[in-house]
């Protein structure tokens, strides 16, 4: 329970809190003064000044809880520690010094807590110190007049310094826990924003998280739109050639097949390694173990020839991707445009970057390159990669297409 009080006590709450303290306590002083005096003063007949004291120690309460509890106003404040000094030294003469560093502490830590203002308080506490001097000074004259001169100098320095000195101490250690309460308040509000910030962070860090994997998602559906789907339709176009052709042409018919079976095994690889992103697998192999295992697959159950130089480099996931759609889409138009029964695949590092090179030995032909899907999509991806492709082809001299690219940053 005292737990939960703390945690939710703010800083105004405290405040007030501490206020209400201070002017708890000096209504519990005044009223030891007030039972104290009121004996001596109805023994003595003094009547008159019975009712002093306990006038101004009514007046000095009723301004504290209204100075404490009310007044905002700095300038407010101090008309009323005027008031309140005025009354301190009718306390002073009527009662004699018994209480006065006491009352003075109580009152002046009001002002502290309410000020909040370092040299603020030294100002006032100078001017507490003063007021404390004469009104000690003034009482002690008047309730010790027959006292010899010497002995109240004498009394009256050393009463004088050591309330001073209580005045003093009580301004360090009241200052001192008003700054550690400062502080601790400050590092708790930024604490209490650190965690709001925090949390705040990772709200928006798992909503961009989820973006990432949806947008990851959409990506991997349009890879396998894009690249399975396109190898897939060239597979049903090259069977229902081979179907028409299988009478009047088995050679062609059979080119047509074997171009259709690529065109399979490279739509089921794309879509395997789809199933492997969607499932948070890293990509099985490296960028050359890839190209190879392409390069296998392809002339598996086929008659076609591939020679290949490959250099081992590390690539990021859209390169590593964009590379080996780029060696199936050529393999498949030279298998289908070119005739090609033979092909070279390389990949090299240089200073500026890497290159990729796939020709063929397919007829060819004269004039500029016309590009169709597959071709015109690897040039412009290479071009978003930040790379180039270039294309070259004669007639009976085959078909070479070029791909360079930036390293990634290390």
């Amino acid at each position: 329970m005292d737990k939960d009080f703390k945690l939710n006590l703010n800083h105004k709450q405290a405040i007030r809190l501490i206020k209400v303290v201070i002017v708890s306590l000096l209504i519990i002083t005044e009223i030891i003064i007030c039972v104290q005096y009121v004996s001596v003063y109805v023994t003595n007949g003094s009547l008159l000044r019975l009712i002093a004291v306990l006038g101004s120690c009514l007046a000095l309460g009723v301004l504290e809880t209204i100075d404490s509890l009310v007044i905002k106003r700095f300038a407010v404040k101090m008309v009323f520690y005027g008031v309140d000094s005025v009354l301190l030294l009718i306390l002073c003469i009527l009662t004699g010094n018994t209480y006065l560093s006491t009352l003075y502490c109580i009152v002046l830590t009001q002002f502290y807590v309410s000020v909040e203002d370092f040299k603020s308080n030294i100002i006032l506490f100078g001017v507490s110190c003063g007021l404390f001097v004469i009104s000690f000074i003034t009482g002690w004259v008047i309730v010790n007049e027959f006292i010899s001169l010497y002995h109240s100098i004498v009394q009256i320095f050393g009463d004088c310094l050591f309330g001073v000195f209580i005045l003093a101490l009580h301004f360090v250690v009241t200052n001192f826990i008003l700054k550690f309460y400062s502080k601790n308040a400050q590092l708790r509000l930024a604490l209490k924003e650190a965690d709001e910030s925090k949390a705040q962070l990772k709200e928006v860090y798992e909503q961009l998280s989820q973006t990432a994997v949806f947008e990851e998602r959409n990506r991997i559906a349009k890879d396998i739109h894009d690249n399975a789907g396109h190898s897939i339709t060239t597979v049903i176009m090259q069977t229902e050639a081979a179907k028409l052709l299988v009478d009047t042409n088995p050679e062609e018919a059979k080119n047509r097949i074997v171009s259709a079976n690529i065109q399979a095994k490279n739509a089921l690889e794309q879509m395997r390694e789809s199933v492997h992103l969607l499932a948070g697998r890293d990509k099985p192999r490296t960028l050359k173990e890839e190209i190879e295992e392409i390069i296998a697959q392809t002339m598996d159950g086929t008659e076609l020839k591939m020679r290949y130089d490959l250099e081992d480099i590390a690539v990021d996931n859209g390169k590593f991707r964009f590379i080996c759609n780029s060696i199936k889409e050529c393999i498949a138009n030279g298998i289908r445009h070119g005739k090609a029964t033979a092909f070279y695949v390389e990949m090299k590092k240089s200073l500026s970057g890497m290159t990729v090179l796939i020709s063929d030995n397919g007829c060819g032909f004269d004039g500029p390159v016309t590009e169709g899907f597959g071709l015109r999509g690897i040039r412009e991806k290479a071009e978003r990669l930040g790379g180039k492709c270039s294309i070259s082809s004669e007639e009976g001299e085959g078909f070479e297409v070029e791909i360079t690219l930036p390293l990634d940053k290390v």
